[in-house]
């Protein structure tokens, strides 16, 4: 009873204090206007093709790269006035390099057979999250004390897309440091959702998931730590994957993980169609992807499915909003219609404790004993100390170079108990070895994907906790696939999580592309009845 007492107190405190905090942030923060009440539709067939169909027509010389590369600059052209979702772009050498393709294929004598084994994506555009360092480009991860960086180098899933022949177009807007649900800066800006300006694309690769849902991009590179790829590609209306611990290199990024978080980082595909996720982290995750048995058959009617319908009512986490809950029951029933399987329901109640599980685990020192860089610290980066109380003050006056979310979490850490609290720690393994007994390697959980459909603007600050519906799996080192449902009265994105055990990938992603040709996948915002 003691912890449960302590976690209403410090829930009426912190909503007491977020009130008061967006009551201020609505009156000194700069609103959006807009001339154009939604995205303008796709009008070039070029762009309603997977990655998979574009480097087959470029392959066969159906179609140059250059025009496929030129299709895509002229959609960012047109979107990103309105969601601000790509920060750099690169269109010029993405032009030179669609040219050396074309003469590429032009000149290759050993046949379409030889360039899909040697170059799968070759002449596919793809998007980068700014976080990944990406040659030429910059690499500030929002912070303002970095905007003079520029990558060197790639990082080396970027490096292996590149070496499989996509062609990067740029990169695309994130929260401060990686590490709120709306992708917001003092050096981009503030990213909009496609489907409606006034709410959020989602964090931290809320510009990738904007950018895609948008129709200007196809496939994309995004990190996850907390929900970074799912939250994003929820919201947005695609597909994104967050592998097994292990899988693809989280070298090339920033910020860098410390202490345990390095084993719940994870990097993944972001795309708006299904099938080019098993392409996407076959290359990604390198010789490391032989693990994961991807080219192997699926049989869905031989899986065990589950169905989690929430967290078991955690009162720091919003309730599950109603279209969600029945979105979900929908895939239930077509599962079991189409498959012939009985999905059964289940409730967990360890994962009324996942923000605390999240948190305690995030918080935790490495194997070396230190303890992780803290939030306060990365905010210092290349500048002055930052003293989280400071900063709050400085940003009342406006003259803050940090978002009210990065000073909030700063401000969180301080309060931080250093000792872990053994009533979380039990929950968290006994959470884990129920799930890994659970699923097994034929085991698939839905369990949705958020609470809330896409928010607006800045409201995050008042459920901060809602992303624990997808920090649990970060810490419990599971597979998850991100599924679009189709859309809810409001026009937004609906969606689901797919689960699975340890290196079944494959499963949740089998089980994606059987719920994208069931539900509809992706939806083009200027043609989905979407609200603007």
């Amino acid at each position: 009873m003691a912890l449960t007492r302590f976690e209403r107190f410090l829930g009426r405190l912190l909503r007491a204090v977020v009130w008061m905090l967006f009551a201020a942030f609505n009156l000194f923060a700069p609103q959006q206007r807009h001339g154009v009440s939604r995205l303008p539709p796709i009008t070039n067939p070029l762009l309603l093709l997977s990655a998979r169909q574009l480097a087959r027509k470029i392959r066969r010389k159906e179609v140059m790269s250059v025009e496929v590369v030129q299709a895509y600059i002229d959609r960012i052209q047109e979107v990103n006035p309105l969601i601000n979702a790509m920060v750099k772009d690169r269109f010029s050498a993405a032009l030179q390099e669609a040219a050396q393709v074309d003469k590429l294929i032009e000149e290759e004598m050993g046949g379409e057979e030889v360039l899909e084994d040697r170059l799968p994506l070759l002449g596919v555009p793809i998007t980068v999250k700014e976080a990944f360092a990406l040659q030429g480009m910059p690499n500030s991860t929002g912070l303002l004390t970095r905007r003079d960086l520029v990558s060197g180098v790639d990082a080396p899933s970027v490096a292996l897309l590149k070496r499989a022949g996509a062609i990067p177009l740029g990169v695309t807007n994130c929260s401060e440091l990686c590490m709120w649900l709306e992708s917001h800066n003092r050096l981009y800006g503030i990213t909009n959702n496609p489907y409606d300006f006034e709410r959020i694309a989602g964090g931290s690769s809320g510009g990738e998931g904007s950018i895609l849902g948008a129709g200007a991009s196809v496939i994309g590179v995004g990190s996850d730590i907390g929900g970074s790829i799912r939250i994003p590609c929820f919201f947005n209306g695609i597909f994104g994957h967050k592998p097994s611990t292990g899988i693809v290199s989280n070298d090339g990024q920033y910020p860098p993980a410390s202490g345990l978080q390095m084993g719940f980082l994870c990097t993944g595909p972001m795309c708006r169609y299904a099938e080019d996720l098993i392409p996407m982290l076959s290359i990604m995750g390198g010789p490391n992807a032989n693990k994961l048995g991807l080219s192997a058959e699926v049989d869905l009617k031989k899986l065990r499915f589950f169905s989690v319908p929430h967290n078991g009512g955690s009162h720091l986490v919003s309730p599950v909003d109603a279209q969600l809950l029945q979105a979900q029951k929908t895939v239930v029933r077509r599962l079991e219609a189409d498959l012939g399987v009985k999905v059964q329901e289940l409730f967990i109640p360890q994962l009324k404790y996942s923000f605390q599980i999240w948190g305690t685990m995030m918080a935790s020192p490495g194997k070396d004993g230190k303890p992780p860089t803290t939030f306060a610290e990365l905010m210092s980066e290349g500048g002055k100390k930052v003293w989280p109380v400071w900063e709050l003050f400085k940003w009342f006056l406006g003259f803050s170079s940090h978002t009210l979310a990065a000073i909030g979490l700063a401000l969180v850490e301080l309060f931080q108990s250093s000792h872990p609290s053994p009533f979380i720690l039990q929950q968290k393994e006994s959470l884990q070895q129920e799930l890994e007994e659970l699923l097994g390697t034929d085991g698939v959980l839905l369990y949705p994907s958020h609470p809330q459909i896409a928010p607006k603007h800045h409201h995050p600050v008042f459920t901060p906790f809602n992303f624990s519906y997808t920090g649990i799996f970060n810490i419990l080192g599971l597979p998850v696939t991100q599924c679009p449902l189709g859309l809810s009265e409001e026009g937004l994105p609906l969606g689901v999580q797919i689960v699975t055990g340890k290196l079944q990938d494959r499963l949740s992603l089998a089980t994606a592309l059987y719920l994208e040709k069931a539900f509809g996948g992706w939806r083009e915002p200027g043609k989905s009845g979407a609200k603007p």
